[in-house]
């Protein structure tokens, strides 16, 4: 089971992040799923970086089900957080779902390479290179920041009471901008809501940005009054004027190739509208950035997430102006939901 937060992160209610499923609540979790799907659901997401209580065998009922519906899973995979410790396997939480995936056929998406494997992130993708080249279908993506963000409430902080000062140091409380201490920590988990976890390498960052597999996506959310995190904002924009422009890592085309047409073509075979997305010819939907690659670059920052990029001239969604000479149309809203075809 999940909630919403207010900021719009999902979390596990209940005992779900401690407590095995029985059958009935499995019955439940999967009626449920299935009940999503049938209703144009585009995935099945799964984050059980969240829910470590949950067995493999209840991972392989939920990827059973992403394969009856010819869809893919979106994994936040165990181990995948700097708050589970530097002594969590990574490489294992990948293992399993690709194991699953192998095991029933549903494609797996791995959320976000470079929070999820921190320092074993290209151990990671090579382990997602050999699993392509052996036919499976596993993708995964990165966003460009050395910091994470989720809430401070949930499972991930639970052995948090007795750490390092160095340790709370990592964390900052969106609403203030402070770094936390034992003392605010506690404060704060009681309270409940965002938080930033500095805990990422630079070069883990170039690493994620550089690789051939990756999609570039922002796991953005919205930024209200102030809170929140900067890749809502910068993500794009931060690779084009940071780690092509200025770092060389990758070229422009191949930068674009990881914004757009990848992203379509994972979802395409599920959302058949996505056919006519991340790609420019006749009859495809006119989704269309013009930005200056000489001056394009990101401004948001972990204390003001909200600041728009420079040198994004022109934004269209289906032919309209959103932004136009780079000013925002608040009242443009074009945009229509993605979403899989219903069949009940």
């Amino acid at each position: 089971m999940a909630v919403k937060g207010d900021k719009g992160e999902f979390l596990p209610s209940g005992p779900g992040a401690k407590s095995v499923a029985s059958p009935e609540d499995l019955v439940a979790i999967t009626s449920r799923i299935e009940h999503g799907l049938k209703r144009g659901a585009v995935a099945v997401g799964l984050g059980v970086v969240y829910t470590p209580a949950a067995q493999s065998w209840e991972l392989l009922e939920v990827f059973r089900l992403a394969a009856k519906y010819k869809t893919f899973t979106h994994v936040h995979v165990r181990g995948a957080s700097s708050a589970a410790g530097a002594g969590a396997d990574r490489e294992a939480g990948l293992l399993e779902v690709i194991a699953l995936s192998a095991a029933t056929g549903a494609p797996v998406h791995v959320a976000h390479i470079q929070s999820s494997g921190q320092a074993s992130t290209g151990r990671m993708l090579g382990i997602i290179a050999d699993a392509r080249a052996s036919g499976l279908d596993v993708t995964t993506e990165c966003y460009p920041y050395t910091a994470g963000a989720t809430r401070i409430e949930s499972f991930l902080f639970d052995s948090w009471y007795d750490r390092p000062d160095a340790d709370y140091a990592k964390l900052q409380w969106v609403k203030t901008g402070e770094r936390l201490t034992k003392e605010s920590f506690r404060k704060y988990r009681e309270q409940g809501g965002l938080v930033l976890i500095h805990a990422n390498r630079e070069e883990v960052i170039r690493t994620a940005v550089a690789h051939p597999l990756t999609m570039i996506a922002s796991d953005g959310f919205d930024v209200s009054e102030g809170e929140g995190h900067p890749r809502s904002a910068g993500t794009f924009s931060r690779v084009l004027g940071r780690y092509v422009r200025e770092a060389g890592l990758l070229s422009l085309p191949e930068a674009i190739r990881k914004m757009t047409i990848e992203p379509a073509r994972r979802l395409e075979q599920r959302v058949p509208s996505m056919r006519n997305k991340g790609r420019i010819r006749e009859g495809a939907d006119a989704d269309i950035t013009v930005f200056d690659p000489d001056r394009v670059i990101d401004r948001a920052t972990f204390e003001q997430p909200a600041i728009y990029s420079d040198g994004v001239e022109h934004v269209l969604v289906e032919g309209t102006f959103v932004v136009r000479g780079g000013l925002l149309d608040p009242g443009a809203l074009p945009g229509r939901a993605i979403r899989a075809p219903v069949t009940e």
